[in-house]
């Protein structure tokens, strides 16, 4: 049993959920973050999957989102690259306020998302090394390169239109992974995409793994691939995504119980085709 709830977190409203009869126990959390033009509500099947393996999950509202959304979509399509960075941003603040009420057990607090918030997530993990793990679904960090491409494309151009691309591209180079690859290759992650995305293709993550690999750098890797997947999200890749989590972040006290269970169950370096 689970119990499931709209709560807010340093202001922000957030989806919240958690075993049943566990709302003010400390747990390992999960800050999961949604995609563009979603809500926290629509992803809530990640809220159970998380709240029904034991962790305390929390989905907060973008900017410009869900209960935070004024209805402009034109605008909100002209700023998804400042509401990515404001996901990012708002991290520590939501981790804030879970703290203050005692809901974060030790240092397990993860990361994780899909599309928009696999992005977050990356970008995330990159610029805070409190957390514990993440997991990418179908997501990418590299976000001065896909700027031009994505969410809406960001072409440069001549004259006028030159200097304001130039501004809005600068603030992102400070939250891209590329300069970053240590920074995310020192604790367990997991990325996921489907090798038919349509929205993100599957080359951000590819790019990614093989980065790691080159570098060195890809001993916590769980690095997944689902055959014949557009951008979407399957139900063995949320199998795998609450698998990663309780191979990674584990729940028992114990240390030589979390010990066992992470030499039985390491996924580090794992590749693989679903």
């Amino acid at each position: 049993m689970i119990e499931l709830n709209t709560d807010r977190f340093a202001g922000i409203e957030c989806l919240h959920a958690y075993p049943a009869g566990k709302r003010h126990q400390a747990l390992p959390t999960v800050l999961f973050y949604h995609g563009y033009s979603s809500s926290k509500e629509v992803y809530g099947y990640f809220a159970v999957a998380l709240a029904q393996a034991g962790y305390r999950a929390v989905l907060p509202d973008a900017d410009m989102h869900g209960a935070r959304f004024d209805g402009d979509d034109s605008r909100r399509l002209a700023h998804f690259w400042e509401i990515l960075r404001s996901n990012i941003d708002e991290l520590p603040q939501i981790e804030r306020a879970l703290r203050q009420h005692k809901l974060v057990e030790g240092d397990r607090l993860a990361v994780a998302g899909a599309s928009m918030g696999g992005m977050t997530a990356l970008g995330a993990l990159a610029r805070y090394p409190q957390l514990h793990s993440c997991a990418c679904m179908m997501g990418s960090g590299y976000y001065s390169q896909l700027a031009s491409t994505l969410f809406p494309p960001l072409m440069s151009g001549s004259g006028e239109h030159e200097k304001p691309l130039a501004q809005r591209l600068a603030p992102l180079a400070d939250y891209d992974v590329s300069q970053r690859l240590a920074n995310i290759a020192n604790r367990p992650l997991l990325v996921w995409h489907g090798d038919a995305d349509e929205v993100v293709p599957v080359a951000e993550s590819v790019r990614l793994e093989q980065a790691l690999r080159h570098s060195g750098q890809d001993r916590n890797l769980t690095y997944l691939i689902e055959e014949g997947t557009g951008h979407r999200i399957t139900p063995p890749a949320l199998a795998a995504f609450t698998a990663f989590f309780e191979r990674h972040l584990p729940l028992s006290d114990d240390e030589e119980t979390r010990s066992a269970l992470a030499q039985s169950c390491h996924e580090g370096g794992k590749k693989c085709r679903l």
